[in-house]
């Protein structure tokens, strides 16, 4: 249990997961942009899925997997990205986004950030 709370913990301090800033407003978003399949590979060559669903106003549903995580979860979206456990979801251009996960090395307890880019599957 203490290892999610420090994964948690170093995910929520992480300047590169928090550089949204507190003054914009929750809007209404294109649902075309966000919903659907979107696939990558991280730099280890380890691949990772990602459905967006039910994208209503500002809100989406996320089931995000790879290797052997499967995470459901409900989120905001705000300034073309959302937040969800350790991970952030940034749209960069029509069918591309950038991924920033935050990982603990289970051995050392070191943490590090994964970047990668997906796609939208069409």
């Amino acid at each position: 249990m203490a290892d999610i709370m420090s994964i948690l913990s170093t995910a929520y301090k992480s300047n590169v997961l928090s550089n949204t800033t507190g003054s914009s407003k929750y809007v209404p978003v294109d649902s075309t942009l966000y919903q659907g399949n979107w696939t990558g590979t991280y730099p280890d060559g380890k691949t990772f899925s990602l459905n967006v669903s039910q994208v209503n106003g500002f809100r989406a549903q996320v089931h995000y997997q790879s290797g052997g995580t499967s995470q459901y979860q409900q989120v905001l979206i705000k300034d073309s990205s959302f937040r969800f456990g350790n991970t952030k979801f940034t749209l960069t251009d029509t069918g591309k986004a950038q991924i920033k996960n935050v990982v603990t090395d289970p051995a050392t307890g070191s943490t590090y950030l994964d970047t990668a880019v997906a796609t939208l599957d069409t």
